[in-house]
């Protein structure tokens, strides 16, 4: 490095609430002949393993107080955090003071996150909301040119690491990117401590709103290789994605994570104790889903659906992966699976298909627990709560002459759950707990209705049936029908039975149309509407 880059580093303030690796890191910087200075138990730790330290009370005259809620905000903390040594009035200043300047902090924060995660009570919360330190931070930060700011035990790693090779010192390369991650870590932790008080306090849209997370994958690229892209955990306590872990196979991308989470959240709806389910998707949307009486049985039936396109797609069941569905999984191609768990003879099945990518998430993700969905746009981001209504039987209202069956209302059930997980327009034709058509992403819903007909025309002669598969199905509509000619292409499909929210000014005109071709049709009063 340039001479003009280095900073020796003699003196450093430690304080920190998460200790490991303290004791290693503190005996390293002895090794190089750095006084350390440190705040409660930090130094209560160093001093009893016999390190000469000095306490931050003794250096600034004035001892901790309200239960170590003031130690260090004292000017002669953050004079030393904060003077440049380029400028003589400041280092005038720190003569008539007796301030001895610090060339280096490790400072990590009061356990914010992990209290709120636990489910700690308020007043938990509020007091490991960190003052001093995230303040600490920030001056070490603003003052880089003259101090190295460390976060976490990674960041003090690569500081000693740079020490031993250059004679005690720091490149000012070093300490620019150390004062990113600082002023980034700070951003995240105040950003967690906003959305909880807002939540606190019932504030669903609050004036200032803001997002931190903290790395979890860098990706080769985004949906596409001219663009980067990385996954962040936002450290909201959601099984799923950000609780996965990759048993096996090739490097994740950024569309593999994207459809991950889709089918994850999709088979969640589906309780485990009730029955199997499986998903498949492609491109954000399901081409299958199914129940079945084992993990096995619920694939092979989301696989009728729609084989075609389920190749090189990402699978999700809601039960514990066995060695049968494995291999049933396997007799295609497919880019990721994903599940709760999984036992070794799955593991070992799955193994054999060396670039298959397998994610285990411990759990599965509760459907109806708050939480928001963000999505970018320019210059801003649209916030919403996520979308975790759900239908039951006793929300439908039966508006046409005909009622639907108890096997028909069981299907229609299922069929707009699994509505509410495909993109608009949406239509799902299904029938005894199976997708047999589904129509996505149109921009009418005639012809989302046709798409859907046509899938389960081409799944009902890969079956070897001359009936298309959606003969004597339900439809689900994820909004209403704004005019007949869907509710009619839908009756032409083969359905018996209809589900929609209801809600068009052609209500009256709809409900008719249906009555004239036999169809039952139910009124679920909730959209799912997504884009």
């Amino acid at each position: 490095m340039r001479e003009s880059d280095k900073l020796p580093i003699a003196r450093a303030l430690i304080s920190v609430s998460e200790k490991a690796g303290l004791i290693a890191h503190a005996q390293a910087l002895r090794a190089l002949n750095v006084d350390l200075i440190s705040t409660g138990g930090t130094y209560a730790a160093l001093k009893a393993i016999g390190l000469a330290v000095e306490e931050v009370a003794a250096l600034t005259g004035f001892p901790e107080m309200l239960d170590g809620r003031v130690k260090t905000l004292h000017p002669k903390v953050h004079a030393a955090l904060l003077a440049r040594r380029d400028d003589r009035a400041h280092l005038a200043a720190l003569d008539a003071h007796a301030i001895r300047p610090f060339d280096l902090l490790y400072v990590n924060l009061y356990p914010f996150e992990q209290t709120v995660a636990a489910g700690k009570p308020f007043a938990d919360c509020l007091e490991n909301i960190d003052v001093g330190g995230p303040a600490m931070l920030r001056a070490a930060a603003k003052n880089h040119a003259f101090i190295a700011v460390a976060t976490d035990e990674e960041d003090v790693a690569l500081i000693l690491e740079e020490m031993r090779a250059d004679s005690g010192s720091v490149s000012a390369a070093l300490r620019a990117r150390l004062a990113a991650k600082a002023f980034a870590r700070t951003a995240a932790y105040d950003c967690a401590i906003a959305n909880w008080f807002a939540g606190q306090i019932g504030e669903e849209a609050p004036l200032w709103r803001s997002f931190g997370g903290r790395k979890r994958q860098a990706l080769r690229y985004g949906e596409n290789p001219h663009q980067s892209g990385a996954f962040y955990a936002s450290g909201e306590q959601r099984f799923g994605i950000a609780t996965a872990r990759q048993v096996q196979g090739k490097e994740l991308s950024y569309n593999n994570l994207a459809d991950a989470d889709a089918a994850i959240e999709l088979v969640a709806e589906f309780a485990p104790a009730e029955t199997a389910a499986a998903v498949i998707i492609k491109h954000a949307n399901p081409c299958g889903v199914a129940l079945g009486a084992d993990v096995r049985e619920a694939f092979q039936r989301a696989l009728a659906c729609d084989a075609v396109s389920a190749f090189g797609g990402v699978v999700a069941v809601n039960r514990r992966l066995d060695g049968a569905a494995a291999r049933s999984i396997v007799d295609i191609f497919t880019e990721v699976v994903i599940a709760p768990e999984a036992d070794d003879e799955a593991i070992a099945v799955f193994a054999a298909k060396k670039n298959l990518r397998l994610l285990l998430t411990g759990a599965l993700p509760d459907p109806a627990a708050p939480g928001l969905s963000v999505r970018s746009v320019g210059g801003g981001f649209l916030v919403q709560q996520r979308d975790g209504a759900r239908v039951r039987e006793s929300d439908l209202r039966v508006v046409t002459r005909r009622a639907p069956t108890a096997a028909e209302l069981a299907d229609m059930l299922f069929a707009f759950t699994v509505c509410k997980h495909v993109k608009s327009n949406a239509i799902v034709y299904a029938k005894a707990g199976q997708t047999v058509g589904i129509g996505a992403g149109q921009m009418n819903r005639r012809d989302s209705a046709r798409i859907a007909a046509l899938r389960a025309q081409e799944a009902g002669a890969a079956a070897g049936l001359s009936a298309s598969l959606a003969h004597a199905s339900v439809c689900a509509s994820d909004a209403f029908f704004p005019f007949a000619d869907g509710l009619i292409q839908a009756a032409q499909a083969g359905a018996s039975a209809v589900i929609q929210p209801g809600g068009s000014i052609r209500d009256k005109e709809i409900i008719a149309a249906a009555d004239e071709v036999g169809l039952a049709m139910v009124f679920s009063g909730i959209r799912h509407f997504r884009h």
